[in-house]
């Protein structure tokens, strides 16, 4: 079963976070908001599993405010 990686897994963080904040420039919040949704398909696209979607929502919502 595929699991999350959760550990720094990427090459160029800091110009990955970069890059994410220029994308957002100049985008008013519905856009932003927008942007995000997109990119977030994106990225579930290229994983691909939905073990693995799962565990990035329950990673993602951790330590948030409860529904």
């Amino acid at each position: 079963m595929p699991e999350l990686i959760t550990t720094p897994n990427f090459d160029a963080a800091d110009d990955f976070y970069e890059a994410l904040i220029d994308a957002h420039q100049g985008l008013p919040s519905a856009e932003s908001h927008a942007f995000n949704a997109r990119l977030v398909l994106l990225l579930a696209n290229h994983i691909g599993s939905l073990t693995v979607l799962r565990q990035a929502l329950t990673a993602a919502r951790a330590d948030l405010a409860p529904v």
